[in-house]
């Protein structure tokens, strides 16, 4: 890969990695994807990413590197393919990992489908992942700053998508990259680290809910396991599965969300040992590695931060996967991505639908 189109967020990370490429001898295209529809622009304002403060920067590095420069319009896919899912995930008693969502569906499809249509050989990003050729295949591995891994939100990416895809950052640490910035000149070079999802700013996903779907969220009753009324909740999709705070309750012992149920608009809670599951089923699963032909050992996260735990991994007939736990885990919750790895390598994974304990 020689012409590579380089997505650039008006962050640190992607304005190094642009100029990382450029160093390297690739002919670098700097591309910014617009992806918030009016629909979903907060009122209350808030640090996101895809602001226009956020272009005007990526526009600054591109000009100061020398490179083209691209504004691409995928608001209406961005909405039908993440916030529409977004909305529909929490609707439906889950909680959904949109980032996920955004690098599957645009970031390395549309965007790597646009890339190809200016001549470019692929796209490169700013993440902090490394790509390797292991075995016959692409294999991708976490990155070198442990703390700054993104190969979690990275594992939906397929063969074809891994071949023409360049992950400048992925040996280098969080503060080499500032300080990259910083000797180069670059505007964004302390520039703080987006924190809220660009649609949802200020994190108040209840609030983004009622105006995206132009309903309010239905107070129900909270409930005991054995069925009995505790006290009300403001709406499923308020809460989230091994909550304690902001449950309104007063109880001789601390209660933790365990079960949201939409359909019957009622929010469970329980002890804190009423929280742990020994299974999970998840679908729509990636396989990035090869698959196992039966039950396989491997090391899992069922959320992005959590630390690895080990699992027997299986395989089942309609492609999904089930991962049972060595020891119990504390909240698994559907919406959410499994990830499974074997050392530094992904090899797969996808969403949690069903938790088993």
């Amino acid at each position: 890969m020689k012409r590579i189109l380089v997505a650039m967020s008006g962050g640190v990370d992607s304005s190094v990695a642009a100029w990382l490429l450029q160093q390297q001898g690739y002919e670098c295209v700097g591309a910014t994807m617009k992806l918030l529809p009016v629909s979903a622009v907060s009122p209350s304002g808030g640090r996101t990413c895809c602001s226009l403060e956020d272009i005007e920067d990526a526009r600054s590095v591109a000009y100061r590197l020398g490179i083209p420069y691209h504004v691409f319009d995928f608001s209406q896919e961005f909405e039908e393919k993440v916030i529409r899912k977004f909305a529909d995930t929490y609707q439906r008693g889950g909680t959904p990992n949109p980032c996920i969502d955004c690098n599957r569906y645009l970031k390395f499809d549309r965007l790597l489908r646009r890339a190809r249509a200016l001549g470019c050989d692929g796209v490169a990003t700013g993440h902090y992942a490394r790509i390797r050729w292991m075995d016959g295949r692409w294999s991708l591995c976490k990155g070198s700053d442990g703390s700054r891994d993104q190969s979690y939100v990275l594992c939906s990416l397929t063969q074809d998508q891994l071949a023409h895809t360049l992950f400048p950052l992925g040996g280098l640490h969080k503060d080499q990259v500032r300080a990259i910035a910083a000797e180069q000149g670059l505007c964004n070079a302390r520039k703080r680290d987006s924190q809220d999802l660009c649609f949802v700013p200020g994190g108040d996903y209840v609030a983004f809910l009622e105006r995206y779907t132009g309903q309010p969220c239905r107070p129900g009753p909270i409930l005991d396991r054995t069925g009995r009324v505790l006290g009300a909740h403001r709406g499923t999709a308020a809460y989230t599965i091994g909550q304690r705070r902001g449950l309104g309750l007063a109880m001789p012992e601390p209660v933790y969300v365990c079960a949201l149920c939409p359909a019957e608009n009622t929010v469970i809670v329980g002890a804190e040992r009423d929280l742990y599951a020994s299974a999970l089923l998840a679908e729509d699963w990636n396989w990035i590695a090869a698959p196992p032909g039966a039950v396989a050992r491997a090391n899992a996260k069922i959320r992005y931060r959590q630390v690895e735990q080990p699992v027997s991994v299986t395989p089942l007939p309609d492609g999904g996967v089930r991962l049972e736990f060595d020891a119990p885990q504390r909240a698994v919750t559907p919406g959410q991505t499994a990830a499974v790895y074997h050392g530094d390598t992904l090899l797969g994974g996808g969403t949690i639908t069903r938790v088993l304990y």
